[in-house]
């Protein structure tokens, strides 16, 4: 029996059900099986022509969803259903993700949530905004009762797995009705309910003006489907308070956007008014401001009102906008007519503009450029550019300008270097005589650039034009490997030169000493002679929120008094983390607002990560390095990755939480296989890091010298790493 059964159901409107079954063939399916319940014969016949173990069921035109449905869960062997509709999508990794999570759960789960995109006839790939709902959940599986707000997650079939006796059990009653009525119904009649926080649907929606218009039945239908739910939970107070603002929410959204009749109108606000009044919870309060407005005109069914309310928010709304955009135009002319007469001046060759992590501070690669360029050439000034926000963090004596400032475009018009670690916006104009150095941030594991289009959850909507504009910009790309050399190259194809120099901020991996370490050490409450492993997972990007992935108490117990877990998520997450009542313990310390993360990697005896690229500049260090990759199949193909991590590992690897616990227990992490492993990485991904990176980009870039001259690279073997924390403490 299979885990998962895909239920691919209705007819090939526009060509998109040849799309959905193409990216199904091209990944295996180990665990769950392909049901196509196509409907009308061109449906028949792209399914027809698709992989052999696919079963179809032919169905003829007209059949609708629920029919459709109805046979292909008849037809389905497997625990659990997930129903794709014909016109939407799947991401890469979406079947194996949903059929693992649901392998973890227990019969007494009878619904799976999870988060989607929705892409248009105009956008691609835009976030849900459901994963904030499906992070606050968590993993625990959970009783409706308990967490009321899925509820708010958007009424999909797509979005959720069915466990398949769950689903059979109820059918009657939910099988014949309209897809957002059964999206709701199977979460109130669930027992428990689970969450996975990862993009598993693609949500493909139609041109309305390619669909017939909505008659006024089809218009009260929503009022209908939320005057049929609403009795359900009459005695479950936090579902009821929850169900009632969705429906007076819909219903008001319903109103202001559907181009409805007059009179159908008129009748949709009374029906409306009547369910609002009917259904309202005891003790409920409207919110304030103008959506308690709404609301109140709603409940007294003044229609009248209701859309004078409108015209004059309508009327307020053009006026403000029309301010806005006034001063908009008004500001970015004075903006374009100051850079522009800035740029009109020389370049200023003393002058040179530094941004890292956009404009967060004084870090990375960048910061150790800026560093070296002090002590080569104090002739040129460094500028930095960091947010209002991150400018009191900034050391003392930082010269910077805030975004959108008259010096900011002034220095950015005039300055001979601009150096960045991501790129400087779109509107920054590349001077002939200018010098743009980008040094990256990481060595790449996972895609980048143009290799993300292929990943519509990683790309985000990414605009890949605006992004070769920008990339046609750098002069320099400064590169840690040879791996990262040819990876830029593919993701980035422009004219810039390849600086095979290494990364300046692995140079104090290199330069550090034993008081160094021990004053590190001190700074984050280590022990003399304790074992600090350091937990630093990547960013997801089918992910909402972080939450670590590991139950980082248990490890802490496991691994013993004497060592202590320094946990960072990643920056994209702004150093929030759920450690609160952990970090009393002192056992674990939440290090996510440390900065520079370089000293945590000198300060940790090992390394816990996933797919963090901080994993290639640890291996600079020469200490254990482990991988948890509980979820690597779902990550390579959602995110998409340039080698297999599971063969090339920099050490052990584990895939559950029992494997990483057992690898420090035993003493595999430091074993001699793991040790092996690592100088294979080592030798591979530190290639240039050898402590004088800086240096060679300081003297080719800003001075102007000939790589002929620039300080060698060591080879690896030849490098002495900074000393161990065991070392420091001896």
């Amino acid at each position: 029996m299979p885990e998962l059964s895909v239920v691919v159901h209705g007819p090939n409107t526009q060509d998109r059900l040849t799309a959905l079954l193409d990216s199904l063939d091209a990944r295996p399916l180990p665990d769950a099986e392909v049901i196509v319940v196509a409907v009308g014969d061109w449906a028949r016949e792209t399914a027809e022509g698709h992989a052999p173990e696919t079963v179809v069921l032919p169905l003829p035109d007209g059949t609708d969803d629920a029919a459709a449905r109805a046979a292909g869960a008849a037809r389905a062997t497997g625990r659990w259903l997930h129903f794709v509709h014909a016109k939407d999508g799947l991401p890469a990794g979406a079947v194996r993700m949903v059929a693992e999570r649901a392998a973890e759960l227990p019969d007494t789960v009878d619904v799976l949530l999870f988060d989607h995109v929705a892409t248009t006839w105009q956008t691609s790939g835009t976030a849900s905004g459901d994963g904030r709902v499906l992070a606050r959940a968590g993993r625990a599986d959970l009783a409706l009762d308990d967490a009321a707000d899925l509820l708010r997650i958007t009424p999909l079939l797509g979005n959720r797995a069915l466990r398949t006796e769950f689903w059979r059990a109820h059918e009657r009653r939910l099988g014949r009705a309209d897809e957002q009525y059964v999206a709701y119904a199977t979460l109130l009649e669930a027992s428990r309910v689970a969450c996975l926080n990862q993009v598993a649907y693609e949500d493909r929606r139609l041109r309305p003006e390619s669909l017939p218009p909505l008659t006024p039945g089809q218009h009260y239908a929503l009022i209908e489907r939320y005057e049929t739910l609403l009795p359900r939970v009459k005695e479950r107070p936090a579902a009821r308070a929850v169900l009632y603002d969705v429906m007076v929410r819909d219903l008001l959204r319903a109103f202001a956007r559907a181009d409805m009749p007059d009179p159908v109108a008129r009748e949709f606000f009374r029906r409306s008014s009547l369910a609002a009044v009917r259904w309202r919870p005891e003790g409920h309060r409207r919110p304030a401001g103008v959506e308690g407005v709404r609301r109140g005109l709603l409940e007294e069914g003044a229609y009248t009102k209701y859309r004078a309310f409108q015209a004059a928010n309508r009327t307020r709304r053009a006026a403000r906008s029309a301010l806005r955009t006034r001063k908009r135009r008004l500001g970015a002319k004075l903006r374009d007519h100051r850079y522009h007469r800035a740029l009109d001046r020389p370049v200023d060759p003393g002058l040179a503009v530094f941004s890292a992590y956009w404009d967060r501070g004084v870090a990375c690669n960048p910061a150790a450029i800026a560093a070296k360029l002090a002590e080569l050439a104090p002739r040129i000034h460094p500028v930095w550019v960091v947010t209002r926000d991150n400018a009191p963090l900034l050391p003392p004596g930082t010269d910077h300008v805030i975004p959108g400032t008259r010096r900011y475009w002034e220095v950015l018009a005039t300055a001979k270097y601009l150096t960045s670690n991501v790129n400087f916006p779109n509107a920054v104009v590349k001077r002939p005589d200018a010098i743009h150095l980008q040094t990256h941030h990481g060595t790449p594991l996972k895609r980048m650039g143009l290799d993300q289009m292929q990943h519509p959850a990683a790309a985000k909507g990414m605009d890949f034009a605006a992004l070769l504009a920008r990339i046609d910009k750098w002069d320099y790309s400064v590169s840690a490997n040879s791996h990262s050399t040819r990876m830029w190259e593919r993701a980035y194809p422009s004219r810039f030169v390849s600086l095979d120099h290494g990364y300046p901020r692995n140079d104090v991996f290199y330069s550090a000493t034993a008081s160094d370490i021990r004053a590190i050490r001190g700074r984050l409450g280590i022990a003399p002679g304790a074992t600090a492993v350091l937990y630093a997972p990547t960013h997801r990007d089918y992910e909402a929120g972080w939450t670590p992935r590991l139950d980082l108490a248990a490890l802490a117990d496991r691994l013993g008094e004497n060592t202590v877990l320094l946990v960072r998520g990643h920056y994209f997450y702004g150093g929030a983390s759920p450690l609160a009542g952990l970090r009393r313990t002192g056992r674990v310390v939440d290090v996510s607002s440390y900065d520079p993360v370089e000293e945590l990697s000198l300060a940790a005896d090992a390394l816990i990560t996933d797919y963090s690229s901080i994993m290639f500049d640890y291996a600079n260090l020469d200490r254990p390095i482990v991988i948890y990759a509980d979820d690597w199949e779902t990550y390579a193909t959602t995110r998409g990755v340039y080698f297999d991590l599971m063969s090339e590992a920099p050490g052990q690897v584990a895939r559950t939480q029992e494997e990483l616990a057992e690898i420090f227990t035993s003493g595999a992490w430091r074993d001699e296989t793991a040790t092996k492993a690592r100088a294979v990485f080592r030798r591979r991904f530190c290639e240039y890091d050898d402590g004088r990176a800086a240096e060679r980009v300081v003297r080719r870039v800003f001075l102007g010298e000939s790589e002929e001259s620039l300080p060698p690279v060591v080879p690896v073997e030849q490098r002495t790493p900074a000393p161990t924390p065991e070392e420091a403490d001896s």
